[in-house]
């Protein structure tokens, strides 16, 4: 509108003066040597417009003829740098979809038409890469880090074939000058972080997790988090060497990341051992509530030095009472139950906290089934059961970062250097595909489990007639009528097992007083001569047909009903060394 509105301005402007012009009276002459015009005003200002047109029109026409070459070099230069830009573009969508001939076509026209675009250099190098020929990406790569422009391009090239050659110090080196030109450069500073933690650098870490800070390229929480990591790790690796630095180090970790479980475990430990009791049980508190974890209650079992095992069992009952029966950590709370009920030896109450998971249980609810079989009733055959059904059951949590399974924490992780990347969940390796798979037993765990517990037989240490007791064989028979049907095959394949012949005294030995003195140690002046007690029947304690052999991990029910004990060897040291020595059948 604005324009419509000069353009009727100026042509009222032109009119007002071409009518100023033809009102004019007169006459103009021009003289020059013997040359004289004369004309009016109105036909002199029409000539002079015409002769100012054709002086445009002239110069123009020289100026297009003067130019002419400029333009074809610039238009054809156009054309060419249009048809690199058209190829680059064609290239990079070739190594998008995987095309190796395309890109290298496409990369190879580039470089003739726009030798010096950056992209042109871009595509080579890619092409290059997706040949699998190293040696050409790194020069191109090289010659980008050696231009302006492109220069920190170069850096993240190389930076990636370091990775890909295994070489940890080029790559490192690489990043270290990245970030000089880029303070604010992710890679850069997540890679020199990552090296720097690896090799223990802590003080170094935490200068360059600063810097990412001013950077911006983390937040005020991600930077308190994080620092809380490499605190704490700092103080783990000094808690032997330099306790001073490691306590101060921890504290600051506490207060930055207080749900931190490895953190918090050595804070406590620290106050612990300061008798600061109560701020200790404060801190593992707080880890527990947003993520229980096994080392978690066992700091807070043993926070305070001295304790008794029932002691220690009521506060972690304390703390697992903290949680929720239906919060995801529950079962976390059970578990440390059932660990301090064992080492208080109370066996009734691991059994009640357990037996909600002993259907399907994970490999931690099996050790403990098979510590307790073992430590109650010394059942090797239960225990047995139990420790073979931990290796094929359910996984437990533990650290994961990337798929890497750790048996403790770590502030980075292996795979891809993250920092802060170990959490404590299940592996997902681990994770059945269906919910409500189950593992099924195998037959013999099935029939160690279905048997009853064995019964001790122990020697009276009086010299009245012994009661009769059932022997091994009697009690396998017993064991396997309460068998299932698949146990009963598995038994009734196995050759039958023969009890053997009671040793009889000798009248000599059966004549002589009981009432004297028998020596703990026999000289081999007395190997031929009668012992002063009676030889007690040897009872053959036999195996179930399914066992497989002895246990590893402790003692055999055959080899604990022979030697005893260390109660046994208490009564029998109570009840003097005759009835020790009877005991030992000497």
């Amino acid at each position: 509108m604005l324009r419509i509105v000069l353009f009727l301005v100026l042509i009222a402007l032109a009119a007002a003066g071409a009518a100023w012009v033809a009102d004019q009276p007169g006459d103009l002459i021009l003289t020059a040597g013997g040359f004289r015009a004369t004309t009016t005003l109105p036909r002199f200002v029409f000539l002079l417009g015409l002769f100012a047109a054709a002086v445009v029109l002239v110069w123009s026409l020289l100026t297009m003829t003067w130019r002419t070459p400029g333009r074809l070099r610039r238009r054809r230069h156009e054309k060419r740098h249009a048809r690199g830009r058209h190829a680059i573009t064609h290239g990079l969508l070739a190594i998008g979809h995987g095309d190796t001939a395309l890109a290298r076509r496409h990369a190879d026209t580039a470089r003739r038409l726009a030798a010096n675009d950056p992209l042109a250099l871009l595509l080579h190098a890619q092409s290059a890469q997706l040949e699998g020929n190293r040696d050409e990406a790194q020069r191109v790569f090289r010659v980008m880090a050696e231009r302006e422009d492109t220069r920190l391009l170069g850096l993240r090239g190389l930076f990636i074939e370091a990775q890909r050659a295994d070489d940890a110090v080029g790559a490192v080196m690489i990043a270290e000058e990245a970030i000089k030109l880029s303070p604010s450069s992710t890679w850069a500073s997540h890679a020199v972080l990552g090296f720097r933690c690896a090799r223990g650098d802590w003080s170094g870490a935490l200068a360059i997790l600063d810097s990412n800070l001013s950077a911006g390229l983390i937040d005020r929480q991600a930077y308190r988090r994080q620092r809380g990591v490499l605190l704490a790790a700092r103080a783990l690796e000094l808690e032997t060497v330099d306790r001073d630095v490691a306590r101060e180090s921890v504290m600051e970790a506490i207060k930055l990341a207080p749900t931190l479980v490895p953190a918090a475990v050595l804070a406590a430990k620290f106050e612990s051992e300061a008798h600061q009791v109560r701020r200790a049980m404060k801190l593992v508190e707080a880890a527990w509530l947003a993520n229980p974890h096994p080392d978690l209650a066992d700091a807070y079992a043993h926070v305070k030095l001295g304790d008794s095992a029932r002691q220690r069992l009521q506060r972690v009952e304390t703390l697992a009472a903290k949680i929720p029966a239906d919060k995801a950590g529950h079962v976390e709370g059970q578990l440390a139950i059932a660990r301090a009920a064992i080492d208080a030896s109370e066996f009734a109450r691991a059994r009640e906290v357990l037996a909600p998971y002993v259907n399907d249980p994970t490999q931690r609810v099996a050790l403990l089934m098979a510590e307790i079989e073992r430590t109650e009733h010394g059942d090797g055959g239960r225990a047995r059961a139990w420790t073979l059904r931990a290796v094929r059951a359910r996984h437990d949590p533990a650290w994961t970062a990337d798929g890497y399974v750790s048996d403790r924490w770590r502030p980075v992780s292996p795979v891809t250097g993250r920092l802060d990347a170990f959490q404590w969940q299940t592996p997902v390796a681990s994770l059945p595909s269906d919910k409500g798979v189950t593992i099924e037993s195998s037959a013999f765990e099935e029939a160690m489990l279905a048997a009853p517990p064995p019964k001790r037989v122990t020697a009276a240490p009086s010299e009245s007639p012994a009661e009769p007791v059932v022997t091994a064989p009697a009690q396998v028979q017993a064991a396997q009528d309460n068998l299932p049907p698949e146990a009963k095959e598995i038994a009734e394949e196995e050759p039958a097992v023969t009890p053997a012949e009671p040793v009889k005294p000798a009248p000599e030995i059966a004549e002589s007083s009981p009432a004297a003195a028998t020596p703990v140690f026999r000289t081999r002046a007395d190997l031929g001569k009668p012992a002063s007690a009676p030889i007690q029947a040897v009872i053959p304690i036999v195996r179930a047909p399914d066992d497989p052999g002895i246990d590893d991990e402790g003692p055999s029910d055959e080899f604990t009903e022979q030697i005893g004990t260390p109660r046994d060897h208490a009564k029998a040291q109570a009840g003097g060394w005759r009835g020790f020595w009877s005991r030992w059948g000497g």
